[in-house]
């Protein structure tokens, strides 16, 4: 029909003439309430918006001579954050004489790695920047 008509008849009955394929031969045109097509539209975006999960990373410190108990609790604290779907990013600081040690770090990081490995992945191998070793984990 012509666009007169269906605007005509858009009136008559009460909605707006909306154009939803305007490439197609000919456009194709549809009549609804257009605002209330634009509310349920912003419904729509406003419920997947909510039920989003931000993913965070969380930084967990230590140093290359931690205690065996405070090392359990890090790598608890870690498992607790990927159980979350948080991203972990370990940090070993280096201070002093320690940084002529830094395949301890190494063996640490290692070590963190291989206890971690069935709940979560290496997302950023460990490197050494400056005094600080980082290597990030994000969970399976």
């Amino acid at each position: 029909m012509t666009r007169a008509e269906a605007l005509k008849l858009a009136d008559e009955e009460g909605y707006d003439l909306v154009e939803v394929a305007p490439q197609a031969k000919p456009p194709v045109c549809r009549l609804m309430d257009y605002g209330k097509f634009k509310y349920e539209q912003q419904k729509k975006a406003a419920e997947a918006r909510k039920n989003q999960k931000i993913i965070e990373i969380k930084e967990l410190k230590m140093r290359p001579m931690i205690d065996e108990h405070d090392y359990e609790v890090k790598l608890r604290a870690a498992r607790r954050f990927f159980e979350e779907g948080d991203k972990v990013k370990f940090t070993l600081r280096f201070r002093g004489r320690e940084m002529q040690h830094q395949h301890l770090g190494y063996e640490l990081i290692e070590r963190i790695r291989k206890e971690l490995e069935p709940v979560a992945k290496v997302e950023q191998e460990a490197r050494l920047e400056g005094k600080q070793m980082q290597m990030v984990m994000a969970p399976k």
